[in-house]
Formats: structure tokens, C-alpha cells, sequence
């Protein structure tokens, strides 16, 4: 009976000791099981790896809510690749609570098996889509202090992540009040031809799985834009390709459907509507091309949004520019934090 009134009044004492100090952001390496991902034909796994970072005083101050940043990384990635070799997340959450902007940031794994399902939506690749704006979201509104509301939360990303983010934002409104896209991929409409189709369909999976940068890309957005669960190969994709050697218009079709600057004007008022806009790109990088006709597309049917070309490719300055201008950004157009 002693022993158990002692460990009692131990534990009634240690919880009613403050919570030591959380001095600097800290990174937490989760797992969030995605149902929208579970089934897909490639076995993309559904427990998704996702890194948490909290801001410097979360720890002792147990009432209080912050806004949460999502931040979609590029294809070819993860949030361990991207944490390495381009951003420091943990520096740019110091840097915004030094400022006055304790903000929690979210970085999902997107990774597939050929490299990045586009945060797009299939049978093949299964539901990213779902997953960012939906499992995702709810996950951290349960296990972490976020402020609950599309007011507090912003979403990011760059290269892929950053047509994420205007993939997800066009076709889930209300979760999201801000964006922020980094030289953004695929903005336009990629076309498939003869040769591509050619190529693809005389690849081994050994001669997929080494291949390289660009190349794979175009399989790995065929594969999310053109599923087939009905096609004997293992992509369980349809390139289009007919007997005579042409290429069937609706997987082209399929293809565009997917691309923002096409489907823009049905979706206006999901960015209209936004709290804040904003992008940005290299002045050399090789994407500049598609978000020069973003843009046009963006001013003819009246989107506000912020806009900088600056010096630079597309990989060089991401950490400097995420943690100068997009977490800013963020501070400026969310609310919070809150108790």
C-alpha cells in the first residue's frame, strides 16, 4: 500500500512539474497509415513516413495552438532526401518563431514505385491526392496542437510538390486558405507520341527501374494520369499506342485533364477565393516555360497572386527562398498561433 501511495504521489508530483523547455524546433518522424493510398496496383505502401516539426516552445506550453505549413517535396524524393540535400526544415521553423511566427511544419512522403505519383489520384498509384488533403490533414489535427481551421493551414511544395499544390488546392477547397508553389512542374500539358509510346512499351522492369531522371518522370505521370488496371504489363498503364502506330487521342486527353493550366477555369473559385497566392521560380530553370503559361492563364481569368522571378536554376536557392519567402508568406496570411 506505501509503494503504490508512493508512486502515486510521484506521479501526481512529475505532473504537476512544467514541461522542460523545447528551445529549438524539433523534428519528429511519424508514420500516418493513409487509407485513400491502401490497394493501389504498385503496393505504394499506405503507412506513409511524414516529418513533424514543432517550434521552439511546444513542448512547455501545452495550451497553446499553432497553424500548420505543408510542404510537398519533388519528384525523386522524400522528406529525408529533401531535408539533406535542399532544405533545412528544422532552421526554417527557428527562423519563423525568432521572428514571431512559431508555426508547425509538415513534410509527407510521396514516393512511389517509379519515384512519385504526382500526388495525383489512381487505381495504379492510388489516392495522394486523398492522402494531402484529407488523411494527412486529419492526422495531424488529432495528434498535434494545429489549429483546426483552412485559415491556419498553408500548403507548399516544389517541382512536383509544387504542382501538388495547385493539384490539390484547385480540387479540395476549403482545407487549405494559402499556397505557395515552387518552380512548379507539369503545369501545362505533356503529350504523349509514337516514340515515347514505343519506348515505354519495350522497356523491361529492370530497364524502368534504372532508368533515368526525365524518362522515368514521363512513365511515372503516364502511370498516374493513364491507368489501366486492365493492361497485362506491369506499368497497369495505356500509352495510347495503336497497331498502326499512332497514338489514341484520348490518352492524351486523359494526360491534359490533368493538367492545371486545363482545368483552371473549372476550379477559379478555389483559388479565387484564397487567402493568399503565391509562386515563384529561377530565372534558369527548365520549367520556366510552363509557368510563364500558368501565369497568362492565372491574369486572363483574374487570380491574384504573388509572383517573383529570381537568379537562380531550379534546385540551387530552395533552402534560402523556403525559408526567406515561404515561411514569411505563411506567417503573414495564416492565423494563429492560439490558446
Amino acid at each position: 500500500m506505501l509503494k503504490k501511495l508512493a508512486l502515486s504521489l510521484g506521479l501526481a508530483a512529475s505532473l504537476a512539474m512544467p514541461a522542460a523547455a523545447q528551445e529549438t524546433a524539433r523534428l519528429n518522424i511519424d508514420r500516418v497509415d493513409s487509407p485513400a493510398i491502401e490497394g493501389n496496383l504498385e503496393a505504394n505502401t499506405m503507412y506513409r513516413e511524414v516529418y513533424v516539426i514543432t517550434p521552439p516552445g511546444y513542448d512547455e506550453n501545452p495550451d497553446a495552438r499553432y497553424p500548420v505549413v505543408y510542404f510537398l517535396h519533388g519528384y525523386w524524393g522524400s522528406p529525408e532526401r529533401y531535408a539533406k540535400h535542399h532544405i533545412d526544415f528544422t532552421a526554417a521553423v527557428d527562423k519563423a518563431a525568432a521572428a514571431g511566427h512559431p508555426m508547425i511544419l509538415v513534410v509527407p512522403n510521396g514516393d512511389s514505385k517509379w519515384k512519385g505519383a504526382f500526388y495525383s489520384s489512381g487505381p495504379t498509384v492510388g489516392d495522394y491526392e486523398g492522402f494531402v488533403a484529407h488523411d494527412l490533414v486529419s492526422w495531424i489535427d488529432e495528434y498535434y496542437r494545429s489549429i483546426p481551421e483552412a485559415a491556419s493551414r498553408g500548403l507548399s511544395g516544389h517541382s512536383m510538390g509544387g504542382y501538388g499544390t495547385a493539384r490539390v488546392a484547385l480540387k479540395n477547397p476549403g482545407i487549405f486558405s494559402s499556397i505557395y508553389m515552387m518552380s512548379a512542374c507539369c503545369l501545362d500539358p505533356a503529350v504523349m507520341t509514337p516514340e515515347m509510346a514505343q519506348k515505354i512499351e519495350s522497356m523491361s522492369p529492370e530497364e524502368v527501374e534504372n532508368a533515368e531522371f526525365f524518362q522515368l518522370a514521363a512513365i511515372s505521370t503516364l502511370v498516374a494520369w493513364s491507368p489501366d488496371p486492365t493492361d497485362e504489363g506491369f506499368l497497369k498503364a495505356d500509352t495510347g499506342l495503336r497497331e498502326d502506330g499512332t497514338i489514341d487521342p484520348l490518352v492524351n486527353q486523359r494526360i491534359a485533364a490533368n493538367a492545371p493550366v486545363v482545368i483552371l477555369p473549372q476550379y477559379l473559385r478555389s483559388l479565387t477565393t484564397l487567402d493568399g497566392f503565391a509562386m515563384d521560380i529561377g530565372d534558369k530553370d527548365f520549367l520556366l516555360e510552363g509557368n510563364r503559361i500558368w501565369r497568362a492563364e492565372l491574369d486572363r481569368f483574374g487570380v491574384d497572386y504573388d509572383f517573383e522571378l529570381y537568379k537562380g536554376d531550379h534546385t540551387n536557392r530552395v533552402n534560402e527562398r523556403f525559408a526567406d519567402h515561404v515561411m514569411p508568406f505563411f506567417a503573414e496570411h495564416l492565423e494563429g498561433p492560439s490558446e
